[in-house]
């Protein structure tokens, strides 16, 4: 089983940029797909972006354009990011990397994810 530990996260003002990592170790080959998920307080949790073993991208309409997610794996550990740009209040909530063995194609449903971090707080201020 792989393990996730999120990083990152912080309070910036609206505008701002901020870039959250997924450090995975492990049994990484098991998370051959990767996402980044978040969960406002009150809301339900939704897919923010994912990249699949080939490097391609899948991304929430509502962060297209101001979050890039990629992956390092050159490095023993595996590491996930989230560049976040142009950042809202409404970007607010704890954000969270999982894993799965594979993807195919668009943002997975938190449901089919195997392996999850226990998040990073993001705080927007206005």
């Amino acid at each position: 089983r792989v393990q996730l530990v999120e990083s990152g996260g912080k309070s910036v003002q609206a505008g701002g940029s901020l870039t959250l990592s997924c450090a995975a170790s492990g049994s990484t080959y098991t998370s051959n797909c990767m996402a980044w998920y978040r969960q406002a307080p009150g809301k339900k949790r939704e897919g923010v972006a994912a990249i699949d073993r080939d490097g391609k991208t899948s991304y929430a309409d509502s962060v297209k354009g101001r979050f890039t997610v990629s992956k390092d794996t050159a490095k023993t550990e595996n590491t996930l990011y989230l560049q976040m740009n142009n950042l809202k209040p409404e970007d607010t909530a704890m954000y969270y990397c999982a894993g799965v063995l594979y993807c195919t194609g668009g943002l997975p449903a938190d449901s089919s994810m195997d392996s999850w971090g226990k998040g990073t707080l993001v705080t927007i201020s206005s």
